[in-house]
């Protein structure tokens, strides 16, 4: 139920972060900290609820003067958000698996997770004080970023290939299953409602994944296994100069490592700088993983594979093409951007012709 043996509870918002129960979840980062000031500048709801909180001490602390909140959604999303159990399993990436990573996460100051109602909380390094920039989707990771990215990547990938050591280190991290029709049901409206602002392979591969989504399922699950982020799109990154940062682990799961890598260049790359660098950053990080001790994987064999994850960019894009009225302009911005990465990728890859290649249809 806890980190750092902290027996407390994660509140329900930030609201709930009373001095006493700072200072109390701080003591295993931060021994000796005492709270005396609380105060949420920002708030925001996106999947969970977000916050950035100041913090007063009495005295000078090593703790940060201003953090980053997640809990739960406090709206009527809460207890299906909770079913995923995303957030206890990033409250588990944080606290077990980044410091054994390469890879640039924010600093994780308290993670706590109560597993009887998988409710948790998650004080984080505040990147906007810290002066990170974070893409508003219009802008995307260059070359170099994306050179060193990988590195992180393929050494997170080598780590963690080996089943017993995957086993004894991350257990708790298993692989995705088939079955949720979620995907399929937002194609589907975005096919009915939606269609002249699709392009014809976008709508063609939507129309496979509603027809056969667990043949697919299965191409995209298929190769060595090992544990993987999950999710790597612009929005899920941070910047600091060239290095690129990864936050919100809460789909990480045992997969193929060109699921992840495929993803990152095509949903995460500025898309000019993905067409210019792509097939020398994709044999950089072949180099890498090798340099770590992953096993063989050829050119070749991690093309084939790139061009048949790109996809999944039209699965990924399910909840944009529903093209909601009521977003934000800024989300608006964001998934508009989305949506074209995915366009360009299904279209300069021939995602199709390579799905078509794989099932034989």
């Amino acid at each position: 139920m806890t980190s750092e043996n902290v027996p407390i509870r994660p509140p329900a918002s930030a609201d709930e972060i009373t001095n006493g129960w700072l200072t109390a979840a701080l003591q295993g980062r931060h021994p000796g900290a005492l709270v005396t000031g609380v105060e949420v500048v920002s708030r925001s709801q996106v999947t969970n609820s977000h916050a950035r909180i100041s913090v007063a001490y009495d005295s000078p602390s090593t703790a940060p003067s201003s953090m980053f909140v997640k809990v739960l959604p406090t709206d009527d999303r809460r207890d299906a958000v909770a079913r995923t159990r995303m957030g206890p399993k990033e409250v588990r990436f944080y606290r077990e698996l980044a410091p054994r990573l390469k890879l640039r996460v924010p600093e994780v100051h308290v993670a706590i997770e109560d597993s009887s109602d998988d409710t948790f909380v998650l004080l984080l390094e505040d990147l906007v004080d810290a002066g990170a920039l974070v893409s508003d989707g219009t802008w995307g990771v260059g070359a170099d970023g994306a050179a060193t990215a990988l590195e992180g990547l393929a050494e997170m990938h080598a780590r963690f290939e080996d089943p017993k050591r995957r086993a004894a280190e991350a257990g708790w991290v298993v692989e995705p299953v088939w079955g949720s029709t979620y995907g399929s049901t937002m194609l589907q409206f975005g096919l009915d409602h939606h269609r002249d602002r699709l392009s014809d392979n976008f709508a063609a591969i939507a129309e496979a994944y509603i027809n056969d989504g667990r043949r697919l399922f299965e191409l995209w699950t298929t190769g060595p296994k090992t544990v993987i982020h999950g999710d790597t799109h612009i929005g899920n990154l941070f910047f600091e100069g060239d290095t690129v940062g990864f936050l919100d682990w809460g789909l990480i799961a045992v997969n193929t490592p060109m699921r992840e890598v495929s993803y990152f260049l095509n949903m995460a790359m500025d898309i000019e700088e993905r067409r210019t660098h792509e097939q020398a950053l994709l044999r950089h990080y072949l180099a890498a993983r090798s340099s770590y001790g992953a096993s063989p994987m050829t050119f070749n064999d991690a093309w084939a594979a790139h061009r048949l994850q790109a996809a999944y960019c039209v699965v990924a894009s399910c909840q944009i093409v529903t093209f909601p009225a009521n977003i934000s302009v800024g989300r608006t911005v964001f998934s508009d951007a989305f949506l074209n990465r995915a366009e360009a990728a299904i279209s300069d890859l021939d995602a199709l012709g390579a799905l078509r290649e794989a099932t034989g249809r």
